[in-house]
């Protein structure tokens, strides 16, 4: 099997994936940057186990990170965990992408790859939304080319600054649909406004994305942890894949055993 692993802000993702590019399983870890190798190589081992997956079935591995604190850890990990070869997104991968932005090395892996992942469901132009500590919007023109994004606080990083920063705000649900959107006490207002502004974000950001592509009707996909509460709250369609960025490591694995 090919694992695909993805070092967030976050969480950790991890999925295994046959060679034709059959997702098996797919799970997530909490992104602690206080591991070490030894604790992630046992996380990762029992979660395997918990899908009845072994060291030993693994025949390559892929992986990006955004964490600089675990890279080096989860590359040992990886190392005492099986012979597997490792490939790291970043320079030297090929990626089918092309990116025109000021500086292409500052791009996250995982922003390629969920790139590359919608470019597998969606013909360009399109719009990619990723959502993890911030929120980000990419957009891809009609030949396929990262022209340039926007970055954003995530919902539950919003949340969790005004919960801290204030008073007598309590903290909220956010998975939850909100009751109303007037709300009439502390807590639905500080759900509603979450919530409800979150997806009137997204709703204006697409609108002003598809303009600047001169695509009206250019797909949005979206991964990461955006609350099912917010995507049934914009007007805009949105199309979400959990996975994404795993079917987008996946992807460049592939181009890369080829050579």
């Amino acid at each position: 099997m090919i694992l695909a692993l993805n070092i967030g802000n976050s969480n950790i993702t991890f999925g295994s994936y046959t060679p034709d590019g059959k997702l098996v399983f797919s799970s997530r870890l909490f992104a602690d940057t206080a591991l070490s190798s030894d604790e992630l190589l046992y996380k990762m081992v029992n979660m395997l186990a918990l899908y009845g997956a072994e060291p030993q079935e693994i025949t390559a591995i892929i992986f990006s990170s955004v964490v600089p604190a675990l890279t080096p850890r989860i590359r040992e990990a990886l190392r005492k965990m099986c012979e597997a070869p490792v490939m790291e997104v970043g320079p030297g991968l090929k990626s089918g992408v092309r990116i025109r932005m000021d500086n292409p090395t500052q791009l996250g892996g995982e922003l390629l790859c969920a790139v590359v992942g919608a470019l597998r469901r969606a013909e360009p132009p399109l719009v990619v939304v990723n959502f993890d500590t911030a929120t980000t919007l990419l957009a891809v023109d009609a030949a396929g080319a990262l022209v340039g994004g926007a970055i954003l606080p995530g919902p539950q990083c919003s949340l969790a600054s005004l919960v801290k920063n204030t008073a007598q705000l309590p903290q909220v649900e956010l998975e939850a649909h909100p009751r109303r959107l007037l709300g009439t006490n502390t807590a639905d207002c500080l759900h509603s406004g979450i919530v409800y502004g979150t997806s009137a974000m997204l709703d204006g950001m697409v609108a002003q994305f598809r303009a600047a592509l001169h695509a009206d009707a250019a797909p949005v996909i979206a991964t990461g942890t955006l609350p099912a509460s917010v995507r049934s709250c914009c007007v805009t369609e949105i199309t979400y894949r959990e996975t994404l960025i795993l079917d987008g490591l996946f992807t460049i694995w592939q181009r890369n055993a080829r050579k």
